[in-house]
């Protein structure tokens, strides 16, 4: 049975098959369910914390 993991960013359900996965150089694994949430975190850097739209938003 394939394992179902959960958005590094936003902290949705990724199905499996679905996603994308990144990892670091220092063997750190992120997991995402779109090219939204890769971008936010990659290339923008922006805190998942501070992002209203995402499920990890502590307003």
């Amino acid at each position: 049975m394939p394992d179902t993991h959960n958005c590094t960013f936003c902290g949705g359900r990724i199905e499996p098959g679905t996603g994308r996965m990144y990892v670091k150089r220092d063997g750190t694994v992120h997991h995402f369910c779109s090219k939204k949430c890769y971008k936010n975190l990659i290339e923008l850097k922006r805190v998942p914390r501070r992002t209203r739209w995402s499920q990890r938003y502590q307003g």
